[in-house]
């Protein structure tokens, strides 16, 4: 059942669907595009990624999840006011009925912006050879058109943008089975929220990492929602300990029913840096379908994985020498792996283009994604119209896919510069018999673990006193980290200590010199000058 619509748009014909066959490729889609329906000319025009996606022949269809589906979300019903848009297709409809204000008072007559031009990415080069796309009030293409993209809209997102990412979703991913579908997302945090709302009651757990993003810890708890955490190792979330808890979960002792809901960051995870190789991604899944879990994938630092990590006095590793080697050497999603429509992927744009962006979008089963777009309708509404209409202007008609990907190969070598810093400096600067650490695969974070057992007092102070009294020594020689207890999943203190760093915004100079005052505050605290 493929999310309703505010609008028809022109149906896909038997002939039109079998001319869509086969995986995507960046030089099949202007031949894609030329087969597809054209995309509707109203505002309020509808679209679903089943019209720019492949049909899925010989793929399995998604489970179904009606036993997982909370009560709330089972009740949304679609939006009245955006229901009523579809009789504007009619000729010579004069509408009374919806709440739009006239594009005459939209106060913008053109937004410009420059973009650089493909493989000329840095500051320089896009103030001397970047191009300038811009935004008018008429224009033929329709969301480039200004009364378009700041009216009201619908809650999957403009069709244009819709196209781009499920293409680029085919591209990348390629869901293993038929009835997947991508829908915008006021970004990653907004999808996370509604996932809950979705899929979580009151005094229910769900399974994270032991340490997590914050805010999925934090969004949960208004709800009544606990966290219940899942040892980690080296490359994150470890399906072992997970299928323990899971295995002698005791419902009397815990006061709730087994957690059937999973939480993860796989790539460059927030707050430790840790990646899941391929086979820990595939032993999570399979673990996941032995307890029938359903799984959260949030994304945001999956292109971000970086060059391997090689040391101080050995050659770099060759970057991807195409589009096509970049991909192949990206560790696959778990999207890519999920047979049973048991993942909703999250991706944004917030830590490849811009987080102000306020756009992102989600991948599930279209039953999953028609009931995120019932809440979407009767919350956030739709997606930034400007976000769209620049993104819209950068992405597609600036660079197309191959220029998208040259961007994010140059992200991959330019965080990949940024980690190699933070680790030389580390090698350089840290006490290393009281702190250590593994060199990130991806993303921005840097995990260092403090070996408190070894500071002089430590049975006295314990660990949460000797995080703060290096917290503090920190931040008096001019260096603000982050305390790894703030990441906890649960409400404990833990065994380890860790602190977060982040390698993403500071200079080379700066990373360098604040690890060097970190590593002073390690020796002053314990004991070691």
């Amino acid at each position: 059942m493929a999310p309703p619509a505010a609008i028809d748009v022109q149906s896909i014909s038997d002939a039109q669907v079998a001319t869509l066959s086969g995986p995507l490729t960046i030089k099949g889609v202007p031949a894609r595009r030329a087969k597809t329906p054209k995309i509707g000319g109203m505002h309020v025009a509808h679209a679903s990624s089943d019209m720019f996606k492949s049909p899925g022949y010989g793929k399995p269809k998604a489970k179904k999840w009606d036993h997982r589906i909370n009560e709330e979300s089972k009740s949304r019903k679609g939006s009245s006011i955006k229901g009523a848009a579809k009789y504007l297709a009619k000729p010579g409809m004069i509408t009374l009925g919806g709440g739009l204000p006239t594009s005459e008072y939209f106060p913008l007559e053109e937004i410009s912006i420059k973009v650089p031009t493909p493989p000329h990415f840095s500051e320089k080069e896009t103030k001397e050879t970047g191009m300038t796309a811009a935004g008018i009030r008429q224009s033929v293409v329709i969301l480039a058109d200004i009364h378009v993209a700041l009216q009201y809209g619908q809650g999957t997102g403009s069709a244009q943008i819709l196209r781009f990412v499920t293409e680029h979703t085919e591209i990348v991913h390629n869901p293993p089975y038929q009835d997947w579908q991508c829908t915008m997302t006021a970004g990653s945090t907004s999808a996370l929220d509604m996932a809950y709302r979705m899929f979580t009651t009151r005094g229910d757990y769900i399974l994270s990492e032991e340490y997590t993003f914050a805010t999925a810890v934090e969004t949960a708890a208004p709800m009544g929602v606990k966290v219940i955490g899942v040892k980690m190792d080296e490359q994150g979330l470890l399906p072992s300990s997970m299928d323990e808890i899971l295995s002698n979960w005791d419902e009397a002792k815990r006061g709730a029913k087994r957690p059937w809901l999973l939480y993860t960051v796989p790539s460059g995870q927030n707050p430790t840096g840790a990646t899941q190789g391929e086979k820990r991604r595939r032993d999570i899944y399979r673990c996941a379908q032995k307890h029938d879990l359903y799984i959260l994938e949030d994304e945001p630092y999956f292109f971000l994985q970086m060059q391997p990590y090689t040391g101080p006095n050995a050659p770099d590793v060759p970057p991807p020498s195409s589009q096509e080697e970049f991909i192949k050497a990206l560790v696959p999603s778990l999207l890519s792996m999920d047979v049973d429509g048991r993942v909703m992927r999250m991706d944004s744009f917030s830590k490849v283009i811009a987080p102000g962006t306020r756009l992102g979008w989600i991948t599930a089963s279209e039953q999953i994604v028609e009931r995120l777009v019932r809440h979407i309708e009767v919350s956030t509404q739709n997606p930034s119209g400007i976000s769209q209409l620049v993104l819209f202007k950068l992405l597609d008609e600036a660079w197309d896919h191959a220029g998208y990907l040259d961007w994010l190969i140059n992200l991959r070598l330019e965080y990949t510069k940024r980690r190699d810093v933070i680790c030389y400096a580390c090698e350089n600067y840290l006490p290393q018999e009281v702190a250590s650490w593994n060199p990130p695969a991806a993303g921005m974070f840097h995990w260092i673990k403090i070996d408190w057992r070894k500071h002089p007092e430590a049975d006295e102070k314990g660990l949460l006193a000797i995080e703060e009294e290096v917290f503090q020594a920190g931040i008096a020689r001019g260096v603000l980290s982050s305390k790894g207890s703030w990441f906890r999943a649960e409400a404990d203190e833990g065994e380890d200590m860790f602190f977060r760093t982040t390698f993403a915004a500071a200079s080379s100079e700066n990373i360098t010199e604040a690890i060097r005052r970190f590593g002073e505050a390690l020796r002053a605290v314990f004991w070691l000058q």
